[in-house]
Order: structure tokens, then C-alpha cells, then sequence
């Protein structure tokens, strides 16, 4: 059975590049545009990892994580946030609210493809 993933972003090109990379490898793929939407769909499909946008209208990525990681139901999924801030205060915050991962935007797909192999396997 092929592992659910959820991609989380405002900017349509993102979500296609990384959407059709995961895809190829075989992976099921939905997609929010975002904060609320994305809760909503992370309830609903239950996947096994989110690739989250850190700054997005309606609700911030971190705030989505926060949520999702407070809730015994939604805790164990796995959850990178993607965002063009590299400050080692902003990588603290997202430790604090419980993303297992942080990567930085513009980033390598060959970096990302790792980080959800490592969390989630293939």
C-alpha cells in the first residue's frame, strides 16, 4: 500500500514539482493551499507525513503543527516544514511544536526525497 503524503502550500508551482517527484516513487499524494485546508485534510486522509509550508494565509504551518502534534489522534504523523527562513530561532520554533523535519526553500529534490524516505520509508 503506497504511504500518504500531504503537501501543504500556497505556491502552485512548489506543490507540482514536489507532487510529481513523489508521485514517480510511488507515493499517494493530496494537496491543501493552505493552513485550514490542510487540517482539514490531514483529519480526513490521516497520511503518514505533511510537507508544510511555514508562512501561509488562514493559518501558519507552524500553527497547523502545533495543532496536529497536540492531538493524541493526529500526534504520530510525520510533519517537515518547507520555508525560505533559515534562522537557527526559526528552526527552534519548529523543533517546540513538533516538526520532525525543516528544510529550507530553494531547495535540492534530491534533499527533500531523502527526508521523507528517512521518516516515512518508501
Amino acid at each position: 500500500m503506497a504511504k500518504k503524503i500531504l503537501i501543504v502550500d500556497d505556491e502552485e508551482g512548489i506543490i507540482f514539482l514536489i507532487k510529481r517527484r513523489l508521485v514517480k516513487l510511488g507515493y499517494e499524494v493530496t494537496e491543501a493551499h493552505n493552513g485550514l485546508d490542510g487540517i482539514t485534510l490531514a483529519k480526513q486522509k490521516h497520511p503518514d507525513l505533511i510537507l508544510l509550508d511555514f508562512m501561509m494565509p488562514e493559518l501558519s504551518g507552524l500553527e497547523a503543527c502545533r495543532m496536529l502534534k497536540s492531538d493524541p489522534q493526529y500526534e504520530s504523523i510525520k510533519i517537515v516544514l518547507l520555508t525560505a527562513r533559515d534562522q537557527q530561532k526559526d528552526k527552534d520554533v519548529a523543533k517546540e511544536v513538533g516538526a520532525d523535519g525543516y528544510i529550507t526553500k530553494p531547495f535540492e529534490p534530491d534533499d527533500l526525497i531523502a527526508k521523507v524516505k528517512e521518516l516515512i520509508g518508501s
